[in-house]
C-alpha cells in the first residue's frame, strides 16, 4: 500500500489566480471531505466482502487467490499510477470516478484483514489512526515551520522501507518486519503533516471553482487517503489482535 502521489510539480504550473485564506480553508475542507467519502466506501466494501462467504470465495479459495483476487491485490498500484501520471489529460469528473473505483478495489483488498484480525482490535486501531492523523494534519495546516526538508527525508525513508519490505519477503525476518513497521508509522505520521502543508500552500494559487482546483482536490484527497491507509496498516501490525 506504500505508493504515494507527490507528482504535483508539473500540475502546479497550470494553476492560476490569487488565493486567500478563505479559499485555502474551502479547498482543504473539500479535500478532507473526499478523503472521508473514499474511506467510508473502502470500509463499507471491506465489511461487505468479509461478511459474505460467496464474495470472499470470488477472491480466495482453499487453493489460494483466484484470478480476481490477484487482480484486486495488484490493481491498486495501477490506479495510483494512472491518476498520478494521467491527471493532466483526465477531466475532474474522470478523476473522481477513478478515485471512487480505487476506493472500492481497496475495500475488496482490505477485506482480508477483517478475517485476520479481531473486529475490536481493528476498531481500536482505526480510532488510534484517526487521532494521530487528525493531530498531524492539524499541525501541518497550522505550523509556520517549512516542512519541505522533512518531506524529502520522509520520501527517502519511504523508498527505504519499500526496498526493505521486498528483501524481507525472501528473508522472513520478524526483527526486520518490526523495524519496517515502526519506521512505517513514523514516516506516514510525518507525511500526513507534510502533505497537508503542501496542499494548503498550493491552494493559495488556486482559482476557486476552476477545473484545476477540482482536479487538485481529488489528487489531494488521494494523497491523504494513502497516508491514512498506510498509517492504519502499519499500526495494525502493533495493535492488531489476530483471530
Amino acid at each position: 500500500m506504500y505508493p504515494q502521489n507527490h507528482n504535483y510539480n508539473s500540475f502546479q504550473s497550470t494553476i492560476t489566480g490569487e488565493g486567500t485564506a478563505s479559499v485555502a480553508r474551502s479547498f482543504m475542507q473539500r479535500v478532507f471531505t473526499w478523503m472521508a467519502v473514499a474511506l467510508a466506501i473502502t470500509a463499507f466494501v471491506a465489511y461487505q466482502f468479509s461478511a459474505s462467504e460467496s464474495l470472499m470465495s470470488s477472491l480466495i479459495t482453499q487453493e489460494g487467490l483466484t484470478g480476481l483476487g490477484w487482480l484486486v491485490m495488484l490493481s491498486p498500484l495501477g490506479f495510483v499510477l494512472a491518476m498520478s501520471f494521467g491527471f493532466q489529460r483526465m477531466s475532474s469528473a474522470t478523476l473522481t470516478l477513478v478515485f471512487g473505483g480505487y476506493s472500492i478495489v481497496m475495500g475488496m483488498s482490505l477485506s482480508f484483514i477483517l478475517l485476520t484480525f479481531t473486529a475490536s482490535s481493528i476498531f481500536q486501531t482505526f480510532a488510534v489512526t484517526a487521532g494521530m492523523f487528525g493531530t498531524m494534519a492539524f499541525l501541518g495546516y497550522t505550523t509556520k515551520t517549512d516542512l519541505t526538508k522533512f518531506g524529502s527525508l520522509l520520501m527517502m525513508g519511504l523508498i527505504g522501507i519499500i526496498l526493505a519490505s521486498v528483501i524481507n519477503m525472501f528473508l522472513g525476518s520478524s526483527t526486520l518486519e518490526y523495524i519496517i513497521s515502526f519506521l512505517g508509522v513514523v514516516i506516514f505520521t510525518g507525511l500526513t503533516a507534510y502533505d497537508t502543508q503542501k496542499l494548503k500552500r498550493m491552494s493559495a494559487q488556486l482559482e476557486e471553482g476552476s477545473e484545476s482546483a477540482k482536479k487538485l482536490t481529488i489528487m489531494g484527497a488521494l494523497t491523504l487517503y494513502l497516508d491514512f491507509i498506510n498509517l492504519f496498516l502499519f499500526l495494525l501490525r502493533f495493535l492488531g489482535e489476530r483471530r
